[in-house]
């Protein structure tokens, strides 16, 4: 009882085939797809990280934050 072979594979994806049918399943990796891509150009986005602020220029203003304590 190992992995499973490459009927067992073929088996579900025939029950996966009749229960929500080429469509339907076309439209999910279609959606899918979009949203990958999406992620990606959000990701190279060339907009200041998180905590990085800048001046109207687009230069990176460098400062640090102290903490105030109340007494």
């Amino acid at each position: 009882m190992g992995a499973f072979s490459i009927w067992h594979w073929l088996i579900v994806l025939v029950v996966v085939l009749l229960i929500f049918g080429t469509k339907k399943l076309r439209n999910i990796g279609g959606d899918l797809g979009g949203a990958v891509k999406g992620f990606k150009d959000g990701m190279k986005d060339d907009s200041p990280k998180i905590g990085e602020k800048t001046d109207q220029d687009g230069r990176t203003i460098d400062a640090e934050v102290k903490d105030k304590q109340n007494s």
